[in-house]
Order: structure tokens, then C-alpha cells, then sequence
């Protein structure tokens, strides 16, 4: 089974997708992690990508598809994969068609973590984890059981990212609405989109992704 799992930065995908691989033996494709692993590895995309990177402009589309087109090419047929961070564009769209038709593969979901903005920003602001053993923590939703001091390894020491503010946050969801959401539609006609509430509970939305699923 080959799924997209769309929505903004911190509606949970990666969440999502990691739930999948563990429990149902999928491969989860991640534009971002393939392109530091392609360049990292010295792939002709990847030699690609980093003369790009290094000349401080953006990765293009036709590289991205490039990385896709490596990574599957990598895996079993019978291998499902969840992509993550992939389509973000019409271009991107079109293009993962044509790498899926090349390979006799079918893409059977389209996934959608519908979120509300300002509880986003809320959740991804308050943000942090252990700088030792990175653990996850939150301002609001899930602070340390003793102030200071980490559940899981004991560190004291902590850490934010530095663009989990407020500001970013906004910016990556005014970009996501300008690229990514036209590309609905396209799936939309195909029959094969889902929506799930990306605000519930972690619990309910991988209940929710496994009932899409089965």
C-alpha cells in the first residue's frame, strides 16, 4: 500500500508515519532525510542536490522526484510506503505519477491531518525536549513529572528549537495553504482523499489512520 500523509509542519506526521512503520512493516519516505542521506552518500542526485544547496539556492522539483525515484527503487514492490513531505507541489504531483506508473505502483490514500492554526501554533511553540536522551516535552500538554529535571534520563538540561516561535510557525502554515492545499484537488477527483482530525488525541488519530487503511 503506497499513502501521503499531508499537513502543515507539526500536525503530527511524522508521528503518524512512525506508527505505521512499526506496526505495519511500511517504509516512510521523507524528502527531507533523503536528501541529506543522498548527498551524504555521494548518489548522482545527491551530487546534484549539493551543488545546488552549496550554491544557497532551492533543491528543484525534477532533483526531488529524483531522490524519490532512488529510494524506491531501493525497496521491494510489495513494500508499502507512506510519503512524508512529498507532493508538496503541483509539479510534484504530476511527477510522483509518472515515478509510480515507472515502477508498478499504485497510490491508494491520500491522508490529510486537518488542523486549527492557533492551537498549532499553541502546540508547537511550547515545544521542548531533553537535550540528553531527547525525550519530548511540552509547555502545556506534557511537562516533566519533577520541574527541571528529565523523566527518562534524569538530565537537567533542555532544549527548544530554534524556530519553533510563533512567527515561523505562521509562515510555514501560510506557505503550506499557498502550495500544498491546491494540491488536494487532484486527489480529490481521484477519489482517494481522507481527512482526519490532527488536533485529537495521538491515540485516536492512528485509530483513525488504521481504520482508512483497513
Amino acid at each position: 500500500m503506497n499513502i501521503i500523509l499531508l499537513g502543515p509542519p507539526g500536525a503530527g506526521k511524522g508521528t503518524q508515519a512512525g506508527n505505521l512503520v512499526d506496526s505495519r512493516g511500511m517504509v516512510q519516505l521523507s524528502t527531507g532525510d533523503m536528501l541529506r542521506a543522498a548527498v551524504k552518500a555521494g548518489t548522482p542526485i545527491g551530487l546534484q542536490a549539493k551543488a545546488v544547496m552549496d550554491a544557497g539556492e532551492l533543491v528543484s522539483d525534477e532533483i526531488v522526484s529524483g531522490i524519490i525515484g532512488e529510494a524506491l527503487d531501493q525497496l521491494s514492490a510489495d513494500t508499502g510506503v507512506i510519503f512524508d513531505g512529498y507532493p508538496r507541489t503541483d509539479a510534484q504531483a504530476h511527477a510522483l505519477d509518472s515515478i509510480l506508473d515507472e515502477r508498478g505502483r499504485t497510490l491508494h490514500h491520500v491522508i490529510e491531518l486537518v488542523v486549527d492554526e492557533d492551537a498549532l501554533v499553541e502546540r508547537i511553540v511550547g515545544r521542548f525536549t531533553c537535550a540528553n536522551c531527547g525525550e519530548g516535552y511540552h509547555d502545556t500538554f506534557k511537562t516533566p513529572a519533577k520541574d527541571g529535571v528529565c523523566d527518562k534520563c534524569g538530565s537537567t538540561e533542555f532544549k527548544r528549537r530554534p524556530d519553533d516561535n510563533e512567527e515561523t510557525v505562521r509562515t510555514r502554515m501560510a506557505e503550506y495553504r499557498a502550495k500544498t492545499e491546491p494540491i488536494l484537488p487532484i486527489y480529490e477527483a481521484r477519489g482517494v482523499v481522507s481527512k482526519v482530525d490532527g488536533m485529537a488525541d495521538i491515540d485516536e488519530v492512528t485509530k483513525a489512520i488504521d481504520d482508512i487503511l483497513d
